[in-house]
Formats: structure tokens, C-alpha cells, sequence
């Protein structure tokens, strides 16, 4: 799915960037690369050896010198073994870290992405994005140098000691080279096209799985497993089909490297046949020439797999790079200032937002203004703008038309983290951690004591029933705090907030999604939160808002009415038919 911001296209080649990754590790690359080195010069020298000791030692009857000959080749084999396993562990773990260092730079640009970033984006597309497409680049970063540079040296050493040998019969063998480029070149766009849409629609699939699982209950609720199977099978069918694609384009590539291989092998002994016939070549140096076209054959189909890993690989950082190219929105201004010594005077100045530039104006011309310690509660239809309203003073979004002043500062002219540190914002969605009760909470200020996290659960009333919990605080509140009720979801809520601690606090419908028993056991809790601080309410039920300085409706059009309770059940507008309609359900 596209993202509301677009992305950049990288400045750098993705190869560029894909290199600047071996920066930090460079002693470990060097290594790999030496013992990489040290692999070819074995592989090399063992026809040379072999030929040198039939043609030289056992005509002369050299035993002893042959038998030597073959201990030090032996030995260079240990020592084979010995580089193989340096390039395999020390050059896994390079892979391992250049992929840890990549996922470290995407999720530390997720969390700098604006919130109409995630708006449009599913999170099982982006988990997989942050998962399922760095896979192979562990083995791409590890297996690619090593691969090309052992398949370049060795075939060019080869090629070398093949022409002292027999030039003709060199030349017929690299004359295969070309058609191998060629035909590499011919498949590697089909097979990157390929590995590319499996890619995409492997996030498909992890965007279904995802949205069914976050939604099993509510599945079973409307007995719709099998709706959600059917879905779920629609994205793997597609996901079938692209791995078709791209094994095909595959298949097709390995069966023609099948073929150079084979053909190669048939036109050595062929013409080195033809030259033994003619006396310009003898069976040893033929046999030397087999040996030599094995050690070639060998780094060629090493370069046939890497091909294959390429493509896996740089499919994956190719998401990777267009996902870090994605700009956030919302940014800090050059000249940004902290916020400091906060009164909590907030002013929203002819304010209208949009979400798309043309969509309708969710807010239009909205004014308002309160003062520091002032609790102000907004009420209105669904969909009138409450929450929005919420979202821009924090500068989740940014206003269309207007502007937002806080402490008679414009939030654009603020750093963000420094704004929000100030304001606490409580949802009627609380979202928490997979985890305990007391990380949860500790979650509003993670450097708070746990003398201190035992005080916010007890301001916010959660205290008794936390004790109460089979594991005190140290209890698990399961996966989206599932293990809780609603109250007491929204009660850890009400203690991050007490504390963090800060100067502004939001109520973002808090207690619309509780029973009116629960609501009127937290409502002392969000009176004492709310006591000293500027407090905007985004109130649904109107008995919880009685006590609020003043009330606005606000009517999708703009603020229609303003006062206190009193004051605008005097009036007999919308707020007063708003009451009398609630009132008879809260009785």
C-alpha cells in the first residue's frame, strides 16, 4: 500500500549504500576477504603441483620429492579447512551485524515517521518490511564478496596458468565467458522483477495475518473464520503465484548455466583431443588442463549462486531504501525551541485541518482559547472534529489553515519530543505493552522508582487491584493488555499520566468505552489528575463533564455553543437536548 509521504529516490546507488554497511566491520570483512584469498591461492596451486610432480618427479623416479610435494598439498588443504571455517563464522556474524545495523537504522526511521504514515500503512506490511526482507541480506553481505571475489581470482588465475599450458585450447574455454556474461545479464532483470513481487506480496500475506490474528475474537464473534480463511487464502494464492514467477525465471537461468558447464566440459576434451592427435599436447598436460577447468567450473557456479542471491537480497534492501527514503510530515523546524517553564496557555487561532488536501475540512475556522489551569471540556457529534482537535495541539498533524500556540509559542516552532514531553494524553483506546503491569505503568516515565510507579497506581486507584493479582505488580497483562478489564486498562492509562506528570493533560473520550459503574469509580482519579493542570476533555457522556470550567459544542462547523453546564442548559441549544437525551440511560 502507498504511503501518504513519498519517497525519495536515493541519492546513492543502492549498491553504494548497501557497501557503506561494511564501514563499521571492516576488520571482519578484511579477514574474510584474506582468508577468501588464501582459499584460491590452494585451489590454484594443486593442478600446478600435480603436474610438476608427474611430469618432473615421477619420470626421474623422485619419490621422496613427490611424496613431499604431496604432504605440503595436504597441508595446504588443513589449512583450507581452517580459512573455511573463519570465512564461515567470523563471516556469518559480519552478515549478522550489517543486518542488525540495517534493521536498527529502518526502525529507528519508523519511529521518526508522522502519524499519517501509519494511517496508511498495515503493520503486519511493515513488520515484514523490518523482518522478512533483511532475511537473505545476512547471507548477501557475507556470501557476496566472498563469492565474486573467489570466483575472480580463481577463474583469471586459472585462465593465466591455462594459457602457459595451452593457449588454444585457453582460449576455446574462455571464449564461453561472454555467452555466460550475456546471458546473465539477459536473466538478472527478469529474476530481480520476480524476487521483487514476492516480496511484496509475502508482506501481503503478513498484513493478512496480522489484521485475523488482532482480530480473532471479534472473527469468532460474528462466526466468521472462514471469511477470514478465504482472505487469508486470496494473499497466499497470489504469493504462490509470484514464487511461480520467479522460480521459473529461475529454473531458466540455472538450466542454461546447466548447459555453458556441460558444453564446456565436452569442447576441452574435444579439442585437447584433436591436439593430442596432432602432437602438440600430451595426456598430462590434458589431465592438468581437466583439473584447471574443474577449479573453473567451480567458481562460475559459485557466481551462478550468487546471482540468485543477489537478486533475494537486493530485492529486500531495495524495500529497505525506499522505506528509509520516505520523509515524516511532521518535522522540526531548523530554528525549533524547547518548550520550558510550561503554564499551559493554549490558544487554537482560526484553525482548519484536513487530512488530504482534498478531502473536506474536518475542522473549519475553529477558535478557542484556554487558560493556564483551566479544565474545558468539548462535546459534539461523531466525526465533529473533538478528537482531531486533540490530535493537532500535540502536533500529531499539522493545521491546514491557522495555527496552534502553546504558552504563546507556535507548536511548527517547537521540537516535538520537547512539546509532547509536557503533555499527557489519555485515550479511549489504551494501548498496552506486552508485558507486566509495572512496565506498563513505568512506561509515562521509564527512569521512575518503584516507590514512585506504587504511588501513580495508587493516585490512580489501581493500587488494591494490583495486590489483589496473582503476581503483584509483576503481573503479565498479555497482548494488548487482554488480561485486564477496561477499567483497569484505563486505569494504568491514569497512572502512566500521574506519572509523567505533566503541565497539560488531554482527555480523549476516556471513559466512553466503560460502564457507568466502572466510569464513576475512575472519575476521582481523572479529578485529581486533572486538578492544577490545563485539562482539555473530549467528553461523550455529559454527566462526567458537570464540574468543567466551560463547555464548547462544537458542531463540525465550528464551536456552536460556549459555557458552563449551567449556562448552556439555560440556553436550551444543542447541549441541553445533547443532557436530556442521556439522561434518561444513566438513570
Amino acid at each position: 500500500m502507498a504511503a501518504v509521504q513519498t519517497a525519495k529516490r536515493p541519492r546513492r546507488g543502492y549498491l553504494r549504500i548497501f557497501a557503506s554497511y561494511y564501514k563499521p566491520h571492516w576488520k571482519l570483512f578484511a579477514l574474510d576477504m584474506v582468508c577468501a584469498l588464501c582459499i584460491c591461492l590452494v585451489d590454484l596451486a594443486f593442478p600446478v603441483a600435480s603436474r610438476f610432480a608427474m611430469q618432473a618427479l615421477l619420470p626421474q623416479q623422485a619419490f621422496r620429492a613427490f611424496f613431499a610435494v604431496m604432504a605440503v598439498l595436504a597441508g595446504a588443504y588443513v589449512l583450507k579447512g581452517f580459512f573455511y571455517f573463519i570465512i564461515t563464522y567470523w563471516g556469518h556474524l559480519l552478515g549478522v551485524r550489517m543486518e542488525a545495523d540495517i534493521r536498527r537504522d529502518l526502525f529507528a526511521h519508523m519511529q521518526e515517521l508522522s502519524f499519517s504514515f501509519y494511517d496508511k500503512n498495515r503493520t503486519g506490511q511493515l513488520m515484514s518490511r523490518v523482518t522478512g526482507d533483511l532475511f537473505e541480506i545476512t547471507e548477501l553481505a557475507h556470501h557476496g564478496p566472498e563469492d565474486l571475489f573467489i570466483s575472480s581470482v580463481t577463474i583469471l588465475g586459472a585462465f593465466c596458468i591455462m594459457l602457459t599450458i595451452q593457449w588454444q585450447l585457453a582460449l576455446i574455454v574462455f571464449a564461453v565467458i561472454p555467452l555466460f556474461v550475456l546471458f546473465t545479464a539477459l536473466s538478472r532483470k527478469k529474476m530481480m522483477r520476480a524476487s521483487t513481487d514476492v516480496k511484496v506480496k509475502l508482506a501481503g500475506i503478513n498484513g493478512e495475518v496480522e489484521s485475523s490474528i488482532s482480530g480473532m475474537r471479534t472473527a469468532k464473534a460474528f462466526a466468521n473464520e472462514e471469511a477470514e480463511k478465504a482472505k487469508f487464502d486470496a494473499a497466499n494464492d497470489q504469493f504462490r503465484g509470484a514464487k511461480r514467477g520467479y522460480y521459473k525465471a529461475m529454473a531458466f537461468y540455472q538450466s542454461g548455466m546447466e548447459f555453458f558447464m556441460g558444453i564446456l566440459s565436452v569442447l576441452v576434451i574435444a579439442f585437447g583431443g584433436f591436439l593430442i592427435m596432432k602432437g602438440n599436447m600430451d595426456f598430462i598436460d590434458l589431465t592438468t588442463f581437466t583439473l584447471y577447468v574443474t577449479t573453473f567450473i567451480t567458481p562460475v557456479r559459485k557466481l551462478s549462486a550468487f546471482v540468485e542471491q543477489f537478486m533475494q537480497g537486493m530485492a529486500g534492501f531495495k524495500r529497505f531504501v525506499e522505506l528509509m527514503g520516505v520523509e515524516p510530515s511532521i518535522k522540526d523546524a531548523p530554528a525549533a525551541k524547547d518548550l520550558a517553564d510550561v503554564k499551559g496557555d493554549i490558544l487554537v487561532d482560526d484553525v482548519t485541518f484536513r487530512y488530504e488536501p482534498d478531502s473536506p475540512p474536518v475542522l473549519e475556522h475553529v477558535t478557542l482559547h484556554v487558560r493556564p489551569g483551566e479544565t474545558v471540556a468539548v462535546v459534539g457529534p461523531s466525526g465533529g472534529g473533538k478528537s482531531t482537535l486533540c490530535q493537532l495541539i500535540p502536533r500529531f498533524y499539522d493545521v491546514t489553515q491557522g495555527r496552534i500556540l502553546v504558552d504563546g509559542q507556535d507548536v511548527r516552532g517547537l521540537k516535538q519530543r520537547s512539546l509532547r514531553e509536557h503533555i499527557g494524553i489519555v485515550q479511549q483506546d489504551v494501548f498496552l505493552f506486552a508485558g507486566t503491569i509495572f512496565d506498563n505503568i513505568r512506561y509515562g516515565r521509564p527512569a521512575a522508582t518503584e516507590a514512585e510507579v506504587v504511588e501513580a497506581a495508587r493516585r490512580a486507584e489501581l493500587y488494591d487491584d494490583i495486590l489483589d493479582m496473582p503476581d503483584g505488580f509483576q503481573t503479565q497483562v498479555g497482548e494488548r493488555g487482554v488480561m485486564l478489564s477496561g477499567g483497569q486498562k484505563q486505569r494504568v492509562s491514569i497512572a502512566r499520566i500521574f506519572l509523567k506528570n505533566p503541565p497539560i493533560l488531554i482527555l480523549d473520550e476516556a471513559t466512553s468505552a466503560l460502564d457507568t459503574v466502572t466510569e464513576a469509580r475512575i472519575q476521582s482519579a481523572f479529578d485529581a489528575l486533572a486538578e492544577g493542570r490545563t485539562t482539555l476533555i473530549i467528553a461523550h457522556r455529559l454527566s462526567t463533564i458537570r464540574s468543567a470550567d466551560r463547555i464548547l459544542v462544537i458542531d463540525g462547523c465550528g464551536i456552536a455553543e460556549e459555557g458552563t453546564h449551567d449556562q448552556l442548559m439555560a440556553l436550551g441549544g444543542e447541549y441541553a437536548r445533547l443532557y436530556a437525551l442521556q439522561r434518561p440511560a444513566e438513570k
